[in-house]
């Protein structure tokens, strides 16, 4: 009998990252863990329900679950669930969300946690290969991505417009920059700006939305939330 592998070290040079897998589509699972493999990241189990993943994620402890909303027996929320209950159980597991569409009650359930090492991702954006092992990795890392299709939704609905409504046309494109897990130079390069601009444009940020503290990174992870805790 294998004997469980208990390992919550961050991933690092000597070490790699480790995965547990669940979809129920074999041929998306099966694709994205030989993706997975060929980039050296340690595919630890791939499963196709939410109580296996349960049970892997338990046995296992991976840096990372990649795992989808919709699976047996009902096809609704069984992936969601599962998701909150490893980030109750298990927070330095990181989870990664696949959705085939944008779903705002799944996104805001699981976003609004505030916990780090979460994601939220389309399906089709596996395909975009680099930009998918960037959230594997950023997800692992504790950070926190959002797909630009889920943000673009999410901006566009009444609560999160009000929430936002004090940020300029600029300072809402950082915004959703930051919410893809970009750093600020990546977020310079994305939108043509210098990257002193953009500093500005987060300090603003931060200010509007009166996220005190020194800790950068956290309060970068409560602005892309702030707009998701308000439903």
């Amino acid at each position: 009998m294998t004997e469980p592998d208990t390992t919550t070290d961050a991933p690092g040079a000597s070490a790699p990252l480790t995965v547990v897998l669940a979809d129920d589509a074999v041929l998306l699972r099966e694709g994205v863990r030989s993706l997975l493999l060929e980039e050296g990241i340690e595919v630890l189990a791939s499963v196709g329900d939410g109580d296996a993943l349960l049970e892997e994620v338990a046995r296992r402890r991976p840096h990372l679950a990649i795992v989808d909303v919709r699976m047996p027996p009902t096809h609704t929320n069984e992936g969601l669930r599962a998701a909150l209950r490893i980030k109750h159980e298990h927070p330095d597991v990181g989870v990664l969300m696949l959705s085939q569409y944008v779903a705002r009650e799944y996104a805001s359930d699981l976003l609004g946690t505030e916990m780090p090492g979460i994601g939220y991702l389309l399906k089709d954006r596996i395909t975009e290969i680099d930009s998918f092992l960037r959230a594997v990795h950023g997800v692992a890392g504790g950070g926190t991505v959002i797909d630009p299709a889920v943000v673009r939704t999410l901006l566009r609905s009444p609560e999160q417009r009000q929430a936002v409504s004090r940020l300029t046309p600029r300072e809402v494109e950082v915004l959703e920059a930051m919410a893809e897990g970009l750093s600020n130079r990546g977020i310079a390069e994305r939108l043509f700006l210098s990257l002193s601009t953009v500093e500005k444009a987060i300090s603003a940020i931060f200010d509007k939305f009166e996220l005190g503290g020194d800790e950068q990174t956290s309060r970068r992870v409560q602005a892309v939330l702030r707009y998701l805790d308000e439903q």
